[in-house]
């Protein structure tokens, strides 16, 4: 089966079977990671530009792995070092590195929907979104799928909680759409000033007890508040935050007995998160990170159009 897009904008725009086709393939890069030697020439010749726009430790380092450990070519530029800060558009520059012939750029941007301005505007180059703005973040809500199919052995027919700052969380929203094509249900939990206004038409449960909503759960996935893009402070302090809406031991008990805690990183512990839940024994939060770089190996190979190899 090979995959129809050419671009990885969202996960809005994906089918169930291009899930599942990114999943199988995420599986079959899996094993190269554990290798002694991590290195295959799958996409030997290809060159892979990641044009990040905003600081990022995880999603920067693993798709520079994954385009390193298939031997593509990796550059990465970041904004500070590059002809923004001469005043250059995004346009000229993203045209610019264009005409350098790059098969894939991999682009974080703070602005919702620049991958996509990107997209429409570029004839011969793939774009991969690594975040956009308060948008989506496809990549990461592949990796939380890919975890949650290893431990649960399917996604159709989970409940999975997703708690915190939901209004400025791109990875809410890939989450919650990938979940939902994938026949999972979603419930959506925080402060009522973090909860956006008619999310619950995307087909999200809506709540603002954390109690309520990780009731009888299977996946847990806490998100931070994301400070950077609130415009004004939303809650009246860390403190009390932590107190209604931080995941501790005690409340992880009205979930599942064997339900599972995600976090997409960075953690803030002691907010969202207790660090006696987030170093437990339910948590997989270092299982993502690890399946971030099959993922992004995944989604390079089906965009690179790169070539199977043992």
């Amino acid at each position: 089966m090979s995959f129809r897009h050419k671009h990885i904008l969202g996960t809005e725009q994906l089918s169930k079977e291009d899930i599942e086709l990114i999943l199988d393939t995420a599986d079959s890069f899996k094993e190269v990671n554990t290798r002694e030697i991590k290195k295959v020439p799958t996409l030997r010749g290809k060159t892979i530009i990641n044009l990040f726009y905003e600081a990022s430790t995880r999603t920067r380092t693993s798709f520079e792995i994954a385009g390193k450990r298939m031997s593509a070519d990796t550059i990465n530029i970041s904004a500070s070092a590059s002809s923004v800060v001469k005043g250059e558009t995004l346009e000229d520059t993203a045209k610019n590195i264009e005409a350098m012939n790059p098969d894939i750029i991999v682009m974080r941007h703070s602005a919702s929907g620049a991958p996509h301005y990107l997209a429409q505007r570029l004839t011969k180059t793939a774009i991969i979104n690594a975040g956009d703005g308060a948008h989506e973040h496809p990549s990461q809500a592949m990796l939380d799928l890919m975890t949650i199919r290893e431990h649960k052995g399917k996604i159709d027919g989970l409940t999975v909680a997703i708690i915190g700052d939901i209004a400025h969380s791109r990875v809410a929203r890939s989450d919650l759409y990938a979940l939902k094509t994938m026949g999972a249900t979603v419930r959506l939990a925080g402060p009522g000033t973090m909860i956006p206004p008619g999310i619950e038409r995307l087909g999200a449960e809506v709540y603002t007890d954390i109690n309520e909503a990780i009731k009888d759960v299977d996946v847990i996935i806490m998100l931070r508040i994301q400070m950077e893009r609130q415009g004004n402070t939303l809650i009246p302090s860390l403190r009390e935050y932590s107190q209604f809406y931080g995941l501790n031991t005690e409340n992880l008990k009205l979930a599942k007995p064997d339900a599972i805690v995600m976090h997409p990183g960075p953690m803030n512990r002691g907010v969202e998160i207790s660090s006696y839940v987030a170093d437990g024994s339910q948590n997989v939060i270092l299982e993502q990170v690890e399946n971030g770089v099959a993922v992004r190996m995944a989604m390079l190979y089906l965009l690179a159009g790169g070539q199977e190899t043992e």
